[in-house]
């Protein structure tokens, strides 16, 4: 047995001995019970479970560490992830555990990883009720029979009520999400935000995915009737769970997949969409969930009498979200696995207003634009956000979550797409007519109907033109799409306005790629945007 496997076993049976009354396992409506109880949440009028998650109402990037160990030296993006010593973990691990003492802790056994081949076995100790039932819908629920594990290869650990030391810990606040490879353990303290749970998971996968030839992905996916997969990159808010839960297309999953030798594969068992502005009418399959007994509401604002909800309401947060299961969305895939990609759509939310909503991408442009990230970061994403987008590039569509050299992701992303000839679009869900403030938001609508005619083929053969700053190919007519909105200059009231910021843009663009210049091949680095 392992170093690494015995500290995991120690961690577990560390905590469960400290938490002799430890909850396993428990189904949705006993962990709604347990709730309310505890005076974690309260119910809607249509039965989905509304909690509150104070101040922390997004991701706290700054306060995510990786142990720094002699295995991860070589292996681990630095630059990207900070360190914590092996001594301040345990003192962390330590103070952690004296805190559970005697705790009630909620403990959940589940899957990371729709294939076999390539899953995790995780067990999750939660101290709110809510948490635990968060991720029992975020992750895939083994069969009873397959309960009960002698063995996790990861344990998580969220006390939100325990707050670190920096002194102590190593750590930058009283928020502190640590992961360590070699004990498999992960601590989580100082913040009630679930989804800091889930992407612990997805960090891991991403360290140890790609030594097994598979590429993880922060993207959405789903099916069309012919059996085309596509996958759809992007950061929160850029629209991968609206775009990918499309009635005419099956959903493989909203946030989290790998894509190995036999295809792509969902890393979750269910979706964690934002609420704030959802649509009936533009999003009725997410817009059903908030209707359900079973849905966890985060931070959404609910009258106290009714209970009824108020979408619209962004007092509480910005980024008010809902999690779910997958079988919520009536045209999903439950086995979270379909074939190799036909179409690789890349998302972004430009606050400038200068890329085109839809625009075809050369292999190499498309290495380019991933390997940038370009999007805007949305209002209450993360800690610290303003109301206002931020421009933003987050390499791979996912920084915070890449704990190798995002050369190691973009290679893999390279090869596979020439290997399986897939086709690249870059699709812009930002503002057109001028910036955030001057311009609107591109109608979701307009983008479905791109994305229909991209995915279907019906832009394959449609009249082109070359974009003089960015150089990707943009359509000049799609069907039952205004022209003039394919143009983001001509939606402009001064086009010479237009051509500063592009030209503005086109410089972030530079300077941002020049860390990645050294990784990456001659056509690579000429598909950039031209000054």
């Amino acid at each position: 047995m392992s170093v690494s496997i015995k500290a995991a076993r120690a961690a577990l049976s560390s905590f469960a001995e400290a938490s002799p009354g430890h909850l396993r396992n428990l189904p949705t409506a006993a962990l709604y019970e347990a709730a309310i109880a505890r005076g974690e949440g309260r119910i809607a009028a249509a039965g989905p479970l509304v909690v509150e998650t104070g101040e922390h109402t997004g991701r706290s990037a700054e306060d995510k560490f990786v142990v720094r160990r002699p295995e991860t030296e070589q292996t681990v993006w630095w630059d990207n992830n900070q360190a914590m010593t092996p001594a301040a973990f345990g003192r962390l691990h330590d103070d952690m555990l004296a805190y559970a003492a005697g705790r009630e802790l909620f403990m959940q056994e589940l899957y990371g990883g729709a294939d076999p081949a390539h899953r995790l076995k995780v067990r999750v100790l939660t101290e709110y009720a809510w948490h635990s039932l968060f991720i029992q819908h975020l992750l895939i629920r083994p069969d009873l029979s397959e309960r009960g594990w002698d063995e996790a290869d990861f344990t998580i650990v969220d006390l939100p009520g325990f707050d670190a030391d920096p002194a102590r810990h190593g750590c930058r606040s009283k928020t502190v999400i640590a992961l360590d490879f070699e004990r498999r353990l992960v601590l989580i303290g100082g913040t009630s935000y679930a989804g800091e749970i889930k992407k612990s998971v997805f960090t891991i996968l991403n360290y140890l995915l790609p030594p097994k030839g598979v590429m993880p992905m922060h993207c959405s996916v789903n099916v069309g009737p012919a059996g085309d997969p596509a996958v759809f990159f992007g950061l929160s808010g850029t629209g991968k769970t609206t775009l990918s839960a499309d009635p005419a297309r099956t959903l493989i999953g909203d946030d989290e997949h790998g894509w190995g030798e036999d295809g792509l594969f969902n890393f979750e068992g269910g979706c964690y969409a934002k609420m704030i502005r959802l649509s009936p009418t533009a999003e009725p399959e997410i817009y059903a969930t908030t209707q359900r007994f079973g849905t966890v509401l985060e931070n959404v604002v609910m009258d106290p009498v009714t209970r009824a909800l108020d979408l619209d309401d962004p007092s509480l947060a910005e980024n008010s979200r809902g999690a779910y299961p997958i079988d919520f969305i009536a045209n999903a895939d439950p086995s979270g696995r379909t074939g190799h990609p036909k179409n690789i759509v890349m998302l972004t939310c430009d606050a400038f207003g200068v890329m085109p909503p839809i625009a075809r991408l050369t292999p190499a442009q498309a290495m380019y634009m991933f390997l940038s990230g370009y999007t805007a970061k949305v209002a209450g994403t993360e800690k610290g956000l303003g109301k206002e987008p931020q421009a933003t590039f987050s390499t791979c569509f996912g920084a915070p979550f890449m704990p190798r050299h995002p050369s190691v992701y973009g290679k893999m992303l390279g090869a596979l797409i020439e290997r399986r000839g897939a086709a690249c679009w870059l699709v812009s869900t930002g503002w057109t007519g001028g910036p955030y403030g001057t311009g609107r938001r591109m109608p979701i609508a307009e983008t479905r109907a791109l994305l229909a005619a991209a995915l279907d083929g019906a832009l394959a053969g449609a009249p082109m033109r070359e974009d003089p700053v960015f150089g990707f190919a943009v359509p000049t007519a799609a069907p039952g799409v205004d022209p003039v909105l394919l143009d983001p200059r001509a939606t402009w009231a001064d086009p010479a306005a237009y051509d500063a910021q592009a030209k503005t843009l086109a410089r972030m663009f530079v300077e941002n790629f020049r860390a990645f210049e050294p990784f990456v091949a001659d056509a690579v680095r000429a598909a950039g945007p031209r000054l």
